[in-house]
């Protein structure tokens, strides 16, 4: 089940691969989540010394909290194996390779990120994909009115 899901990430990047990555949180911003108070949007993943931390993911501080809460857009910790923290360290030193961060969603009660390895796209590349949408659903329009007609 998704929480929030960074649409922006497939407009501005090419994702080429997806990866599930566990995230490292405090209780007050579970509590957060669960109210839908968080926003992916700009936030990447980075390779640090050897570990991954997700940046730039806002999760307002949770009201109902006592005198200790959370602050909004601190890094925080992925959880991913020895080997996929290398294939994206590497893929991230790649020129134009990107870490986005696709997607948070629930799983078997367990909060998870979806890190997609992108390459980022030009204003052309934009404009492609913008066409083939309209024609692709120009395609759809007449499918659907033919098969009205004759179905």
């Amino acid at each position: 089940m998704d929480i929030v899901t960074n649409r922006k990430a497939y407009r501005d990047f090419e994702i080429i691969e997806k990866i599930e990555a566990g995230i490292s949180l405090l209780g007050t911003e579970v509590k957060s989540i669960r109210q839908g108070r968080i926003d992916l949007l700009g936030s990447f993943a980075r390779i640090e010394k050897k570990e991954a931390f997700l940046y730039d993911a806002t999760i307002q501080a949770y009201e109902q909290a006592s005198h200790v809460s959370h602050e909004p857009k601190r890094p925080r910790k992925l959880l991913l194996h020895k080997s996929e923290i290398e294939r994206l360290s590497a893929y991230s030193l790649v020129k134009g390779g990107a870490l986005p961060a696709l997607r948070l969603y629930w799983r078997h009660g367990c909060v998870k990120v979806e890190i997609g390895l992108g390459k980022g796209k030009h204003a052309s590349d934009r404009r492609h994909d913008l066409k083939k949408k309209a024609v692709d659903r120009e395609v759809q329009r007449e499918v659907s009115r033919f098969q009205k007609k004759h179905g």
